[in-house]
């Protein structure tokens, strides 16, 4: 059986619910300087439940969201805060890999808004600079468009650490990107920058097997981590949203996520695990379930 990478599940999120605050623009930056020492223990419930991967509160750290809000001398203070927490939660966990998070600028599943690539290149650069030397690999998440996927591996090319690219497709049509390009025409970029890995995250569920053909056609190594959202509403679709736009759906269940789940892996995928609204319990369904069938979770 095939050895199995088991990322965590839904940090921004599992974040907000802990520590019952009202969702801000801000996500889980504001809960991480709310309340220190919750992104550890989101991180260690991970690894206890069967992860083996920690990827950092990172997603959300860009100076334009820090700019909105006034905050923006604390940019390297809270990238600090993020891998420390991530590091002392592997420390107490005794093993697993930790993965730097680099989300989009501006706003997630906007392509449209995504900075033009002169612009994009160095604020990706910079944040690659920040993580490679603490995390064990940059995993560039929620990527929409064929624009935004190539300034961020620009961006990520010579930060010295395995690069996994992950993109966001159409909820109805896994083929597509959010953008509406087709997910194969991301093979010139994967040929060019060589990432080691090529997911789909963020993304309804159904929509991952589609997503999973295209993405096994590329070459590197492929997987997926869906949301559990009812859908990516249009509130949602406007600059600085809050969460509590998006409903969750009650009945992806741990046992219904890890069917999916499993699916994946029946068609290669080496490597899953969870986005917004899924949690430990999400997690540990996937690692009782991969144990069950054989597999080695690395």
């Amino acid at each position: 059986m095939a050895g199995i990478t088991l990322l965590d599940g839904g940090l921004g999120q599992e974040l907000v619910a802990r520590s019952g605050d009202r969702p801000t623009p801000l996500w889980s930056t504001q809960v991480m300087m709310d309340h220190p020492g919750l992104v550890r223990a989101v991180h260690l419930d991970y690894f206890r439940a069967g992860a083996s991967v920690a990827t950092t509160n990172t997603y959300a750290l860009h100076h334009d969201r820090l700019q909105r809000a006034g905050l923006d001398d604390l940019f390297l203070d809270l990238f600090d805060q993020a891998l420390e927490e991530a590091h002392s939660a592997r420390a107490a966990h005794g093993s697993g890999r930790i993965a730097g998070s680099i989300g989009p600028l501006v706003a997630s599943y906007r392509p449209e808004i995504h900075p033009p690539h002169e612009t994009a290149v160095p604020l990706y650069s910079e944040i690659a600079r920040i993580l490679a030397p603490r995390v064990d690999l940059i995993l560039a998440e929620t990527v929409a468009s064929l624009a935004h996927a190539r300034a961020v591996l620009a961006a990520t090319a010579d930060a010295g650490r395995p690069v996994w690219l992950s993109v966001t497709v159409d909820d109805e049509d896994g083929a597509r990107l959010r953008s509406g390009e087709p997910v194969a025409d991301l093979a010139p970029l994967v040929d060019e920058f060589r990432p080691g890995a090529v997911l789909a995250n963020c993304s309804a569920p159904e929509a991952m097997e589609t997503a999973l053909v295209e993405l096994a056609r590329l070459g590197p190594a492929y997987g997926a981590y869906a949301n559990g959202f009812r859908q990516i509403t249009k509130d949602f679709l406007k600059d600085a949203p809050t969460v509590d736009a998006l409903e969750s759906r009650p009945e992806m269940t741990p046992e219904l996520y890890a069917d999916f789940a499993m699916r994946w892996i029946g068609m290669g995928a080496t490597i899953v695990g969870g986005c917004c609204e899924t949690g430990p319990a999400h997690i540990a369904a996937i690692a009782r379930r991969l144990r069950e069938a054989g597999h080695t979770i690395v």
